[in-house]
């Protein structure tokens, strides 16, 4: 499995496409993409490497991480996946865009086109994709690990060196915490995190040196 990544949108947030080298799928995860540069910078990638999207995946939809989802829903005809619990934040893009102050700029919303659970299983991009809820951040927080790769796409939940910060759009401490500590500091050392901003890191590494988890 191919791994790029994009960094979009004012908040640096990190918008991956995965695919399969010999098919061609590929499966986006937070699109991010806000403006029309960075719109053409995932089509350009796309194209130039012959993609053929199949997937849109969520890890949760704070306005940063769902900016392109209409822009990917229209391009590719492909709906977004996400938490139930976090749908209420579709509709509330506007709001979530007043509070950081981003009004002035336009952007829509993408309903969703079906949900995601804790433990369900995807065949995406040739390997297997299994959902890990993390609530906390924002109360549909999802991660995705694929196990045969020993790779984890952990969106805000838990950074190199840091975890999401839970002080704003219904984010619980506590519940963060036990969701990294449950949910995913039982993965292998070597499983490659690749977060939603800011470098990857390996489980193994976070274990011991982040100062959050300690």
């Amino acid at each position: 499995m191919n791994i790029h990544v994009l960094t979009f949108n004012p908040f640096q947030e990190n918008t991956y496409i995965i695919y399969n080298e010999q098919t061609k799928e590929a499966a986006i995860i937070d699109a991010g993409c806000m403006f029309e540069k960075e719109q053409q910078q995932l089509e350009n990638y796309i194209e130039d490497n012959c993609l053929k999207v199949k997937y849109l995946l969520n890890t949760h939809l704070h306005l940063d991480h769902q900016f392109g989802n209409h822009f990917v829903a229209n391009k590719y005809g492909v709906l977004p996946l996400a938490s139930k619990e976090d749908e209420p934040l579709v509709d509330a893009l506007p709001e979530q865009a007043a509070l950081f102050g981003l009004s002035r700029f336009k952007m829509e919303s993408q309903q969703l086109g079906g949900y995601l659970e804790n433990g369900q299983i995807l065949q995406l991009c040739g390997t297997t994709c299994q959902v890990i809820a993390t609530p906390g951040h924002s109360p549909g927080g999802l991660c995705f690990y694929f196990p045969e790769e020993k790779i984890l796409f952990s969106g805000d939940t838990l950074f190199a060196g840091g975890i999401g910060r839970t002080d704003v759009l219904r984010g619980d401490y506590r519940q963060l915490l036990k969701s990294i500590h449950q949910r995913l500091m039982v993965l292998p050392d070597e499983t490659v995190v690749y977060c939603g901003h800011g470098p990857h890191t390996t489980i193994g590494h976070e274990r011991i040196h982040n100062l959050y988890l300690n």
